[in-house]
């Protein structure tokens, strides 16, 4: 094989192998990263996503922001005909960012979370098709990741709500919008590979989504357009942050679980690894200091609602 074809095929970019050689993780994910970065699904990742009522995707628009956001419709609303695809009965909603991101031939990250199981894979991929009702998705990358930090809410689909209001729009948060982040326990992360929009990319150079957890708080809100967020120890694959120190800029979701809200920001990231930084967060192994460039707020969009599953882990 050329070092082209080497490359191409390789499960991990040069931005997640510099942070994985830096935490010490780079030889053990050397030797299993083409056993954990697998090119297709397994049958029990096919199978989980088909029973979910959401699903979080990852885009990035014509400007190079990466955008996070969320499809909701009754279990069953997505499906794989094969292990190398995923068909996907929704469409982003209306005022959502990233809609107009969604297009064929477009680089997808995709995430299958279920919190009151926390369970959470992942499907990044190529965008195949876009229709009236719908969407597909040629997948390029499969893997799970570990239920860490993910805080137990159970999901159940309801019907569209007609109060759903206007879309609210700035250029920082606003008071309400600091309130919500600073008492949030739970976010959702795009990111991508400065090579995402070009044609005939290698697969480890796409759109990547991820979860973002923590104690009630855990998001510090330093100001008007500053959020500090502690990284905790994880999986040591870097997918988000590798992504983050080649091109720094994240697209983040917050949802308000009681009232179906959601909070769409685009921020340039920096990444903190000095060590007396750090210590100023209890369990933080770095950090990642945000400046807010935008807020687009939907007020009652989605149609989700998520209560208590009948036994709750002590922590997440």
């Amino acid at each position: 094989m050329t070092p082209d074809v080497l490359e191409a095929d390789a499960p991990f970019h040069e931005g997640e192998k510099a942070l994985q050689a830096h935490a010490g993780s780079r030889a053990k994910l050397e030797e299993v990263g083409t056993r954990i970065m697998r090119e297709a699904m397994p049958e029990q990742h096919r199978s989980f996503f088909a029973l979910l009522p959401f699903l979080l995707t990852g885009l990035v628009d014509e400007d190079g922001q990466p955008w996070a956001s969320v499809l909701a419709a009754p279990p069953g609303f997505i499906r794989s005909p094969d292990d190398r695809h995923l068909d996907i009965a929704a469409l982003p909603l209306p005022g959502d960012p990233a809609a107009a991101s969604l297009k064929a031939g477009a680089s997808i990250g995709l995430l299958g979370i279920q919190p009151h199981t926390r369970r959470r894979n992942r499907a990044n991929g190529i965008v195949d098709r876009v229709g009236v009702d719908g969407f597909s998705v040629r997948i390029t990358q499969s893997f799970g990741n570990c239920p860490k930090y993910i805080w137990p809410r159970e999901p159940s689909f309801i019907a569209g709500d007609d109060a759903a209001m206007p879309p609210q729009h700035a250029d920082r948060l606003d008071a309400e919008a600091m309130r919500f982040i600073a008492q949030a326990d739970t976010f959702f992360i795009a990111t991508a590979h400065p090579q995402a929009r070009s044609q005939g990319a290698a697969r480890a150079h796409g759109v990547d989504v991820s979860h973002r957890g923590g104690p009630r708080g855990f998001v510090h809100v330093v100001d008007e357009r500053t959020l500090v967020v502690p990284d905790y120890f994880g999986n040591f694959f870097f997918n988000t942050l590798g992504n983050l120190l080649l091109s720094p800029r994240a697209g983040l979701l917050f949802i308000d679980y009681d009232n179906g809200d959601l909070l769409y920001l685009a921020a340039k990231v920096q990444i903190v690894l000095d060590e007396k930084q750090v210590a100023a967060y209890p369990g933080a192994q770095r950090l990642l200091v945000m400046q807010v460039v935008q807020m687009h707020r939907l007020p009652l969009a989605l149609s989700l609602r998520w209560g208590l599953p009948p036994s709750l882990p002590l922590e997440p």
